[in-house]
């Protein structure tokens, strides 16, 4: 399903970061927020800004909340005000509800009212910045699930000059790199033939064991 309408409840950092993004990518936002500062700051950003209580039924009908793709609550300091918000939005209608979590049981909660994804910003941060930090090589790490992952590596040294099929990363260690991407340009489903540079970021998807010996290797 493509998406064109999106209503954004809490326009703090994360809520306001989406907001930007999305208007960039060319959709129309609508961002509700109690606090009067931060509509304000936000109302020559989005498409539409209000300033309101979401967690008030007759607000989200009033500004046709139902009507929207999506709904983002980015509501984090008020778990409460967050719980609410989302079940408004569930039982107004809307498509797709994804929300911040702020907590596993924030998150369980979320899971139990039927919200279509949850986001974790902090803790999914934290994993992906420790990942970093002990990989050199790794730019940066997505967990689709508890046993897949995609990841960017910046191509080493070791490997400059080396085609895919020298590297062979499926036939060693079972993961793939699906994308390279180079300064001139991203080539997706790269063939065997494709050579790496040190300049370039590999996109590998595989399990996470399958990629951390792939690290491992690339890294000695």
């Amino acid at each position: 399903m493509k998406f064109n309408q999106f209503v954004i409840i809490g326009l703090g950092r994360f809520g306001s970061s989406i907001g930007r993004e999305l208007i960039q990518l060319g959709y129309e936002v609508l961002g509700v927020d109690r606090d009067e500062e931060k509509v304000h700051e936000m109302s020559h950003v989005l498409t539409h800004t209000i300033i309101a209580d979401a967690t008030e039924e007759e607000v989200l009908r009033s500004v046709g909340a139902r009507n929207f793709d999506c709904g983002v609550v980015a509501i984090g300091d008020d778990i409460q005000a967050s719980i609410l918000a989302t079940i408004l939005l569930k039982e107004l209608g809307v498509k797709k509800v994804v929300a911040k979590a702020v907590s596993d049981l924030h998150g369980r909660v979320l899971q139990r009212i039927g919200v279509d994804r949850i986001i974790y910003p902090e803790r999914d941060m934290g994993v992906r910045l420790a990942h970093q930090l002990v990989s050199p090589n790794l730019l940066d790490y997505i967990e689709l699930s508890k046993q897949y992952t995609i990841a960017e590596l910046q191509v080493p040294s070791c490997l400059e000059g080396k085609s895919l099929d020298d590297v062979n990363p499926r036939g060693r260690f079972g993961c793939s790199i699906v994308a390279i991407n180079k300064p001139k340009g991203i080539i997706i489903a790269p063939v065997a033939k494709d050579v790496l540079t040190t300049n370039d970021v590999m996109v590998v998807i595989g399990t996470n064991d399958q990629i951390e010996q792939f690290q491992q290797s690339i890294g000695q």
